[in-house]
């Protein structure tokens, strides 16, 4: 076994269990060399049952050769090969475009616990460090592309970020393999090319190390990224309790136990929790923050940010987006009582119980509403809401179910939802679309 077959051998150990290996395959050295190198291991080796599979973008007239040539290598490796064909919309950046909608059609082949393996380099790990610290990046991004993530239903692992690139063309001379070329990988006004054509290398002539040190302190700053991830989880321990309003089921944290932190463990905190709801704010938009956290008892502070807002709301921060940002249409008419009601852009709402007689009708809050209470007489909805602690943004959202003028119930606020009269509820279910990014 040589001892390029030996180290991916070792990255891929404690993937041996997986259900499948799939291979992105370009067609260029990287991958060829990968695939080649898994096929000759499984020969000795008992591996994962293993394929690749080949995206073809159709943005070059020289790539539509390309599925021919895996295919080719695939037929003489004895390895299936699926081609998916995919459209990208290029309408901000066609890198990115193709990016994604490569990704995407990885992440469709994949079953439950398959990986895609790809074949990205040491090299390429320094170049990604390089152009992330001159793009003025963090600890999390500085720790380059990590060696395994989810990917829809699998994992995307990396077996050769701790491989040369020299050593991969060696061995693919060695072993006589041909590979494509893509001809923008020579256009030198895309960033990644100009550093991999002019700026590493004039690195390495005067220190011959640089790839490798470059990679290196990516796992360094991996490393303590992983730290400041470990950090944040103490740190929201005792804000992540469920407050009186779980129902809602929107993310959310008691704001309470963040301010005896300093700045930096806040913002440490906050970067974690809103990772996986939304690309997270440059230093500069952090302003936003402070001015959320310190704003007056009786203000309704809010911070935009890409993925949705962040807000404060009776002690709590919440996080909205999708449909919680958009005033919701008011209700159709509800015909059948006894059948839960889609509303347009919030939800449903449901009746249990035994329906009060009369024609219903639903509503939202409008301001003035008044409501009759047994025992308590008529009392303003706004001073019953108060009472409750209700989130300002929860507050037009919650269905009123009237009879004529006559306001009976407000969804899901126990002694307001009809329970009061003893034979009925009425249930919201809210909006749950789009509450963060996947």
């Amino acid at each position: 076994m040589t001892a390029l077959e030996s180290s991916l051998l070792e990255s891929l150990r404690p993937w041996l269990a997986a259900p499948a290996w799939h291979v992105a395959l370009s067609g260029g050295l990287d991958s060829s060399v990968l695939l080649h190198l898994l096929a000759r291991l499984r020969e000795h080796e008992a591996l994962p049952p293993l394929s690749a599979i080949h995206v073809h973008h159709g943005l070059q007239a020289v790539a539509d050769g390309w599925p021919a040539h895996c295919q080719a290598l695939c037929e003489q490796l004895g390895v299936a090969l699926h081609i998916e064909r995919v459209q990208v919309d290029g309408a901000a950046s066609l890198e990115r475009a193709a990016r994604e909608a490569r990704y995407a059609a990885f992440a469709r082949r994949l079953e439950e616990g398959e990986l895609l393996l790809t074949g990205q380099h040491r090299d390429d790990q320094a170049e990604t460090l390089l152009l992330r610290l001159l793009r003025g990046a963090g600890v999390r991004g500085l720790g380059g592309m990590p060696p395994s993530r989810r990917l829809g239903a699998g994992w995307l692992v990396r077996p050769l970020l701790g491989v040369a690139r020299a050593d991969l063309e060696r061995y693919a001379r060695q072993q006589g393999l041909a590979w494509v070329e893509d001809p923008s990988n020579a256009d030198t006004t895309l960033a990644r090319n100009f550093l991999r054509r002019e700026v590493l290398p004039a690195l390495a002539r005067h220190w011959p190390q640089a790839a490798a040190n470059l990679a290196r302190s990516a796992e360094h700053l991996r490393a303590a990224e992983q730290l400041m991830s470990e950090l944040a989880e103490l740190d929201l321990l005792a804000s992540r309790g469920e407050g009186p309003f779980a129902w809602l089921g929107l993310p959310s944290l008691a704001l309470a136990p963040l301010l005896p932190l300093s700045e930096q463990r806040q913002r440490n905190a906050l970067r974690h929790w809103l990772a996986p709801l939304t690309l997270l704010p440059d230093t500069e938009h952090w302003a936003g923050w402070q001015d959320l956290r310190d704003a007056g008892v009786d203000a309704i502070p809010i911070w935009r940010l890409a993925g949705g807002e962040l807000r404060r709301a009776d002690g709590r921060l919440w996080w909205l987006s999708g449909e919680w940002l958009r005033q919701p249409s008011l209700p159709a008419a509800w015909d059948e009582p006894t059948q839960p009601l889609q509303l347009p852009g919030n939800g449903v709402v449901q009746l249990t119980g035994t329906r009060p007689a009369g024609p219903l009708r639903l509503a939202y809050r409008a301001g003035g509403e008044v409501m009759a209470l047994p025992g308590r007489g008529h009392r303003d909805l706004k001073r019953l809401l108060n009472e409750r602690a209700v989130p300002a943004f929860v507050r037009g959202r919650l269905p009123l179910l009237y009879r004529g003028d006559e306001l009976l119930a407000v969804a899901n606020l126990p002694g307001l939802d009809g329970s009061q009269h003893g034979a009925w509820q009425l249930h919201w279910r809210p909006p749950t679309s789009a509450q963060g990014l996947s």
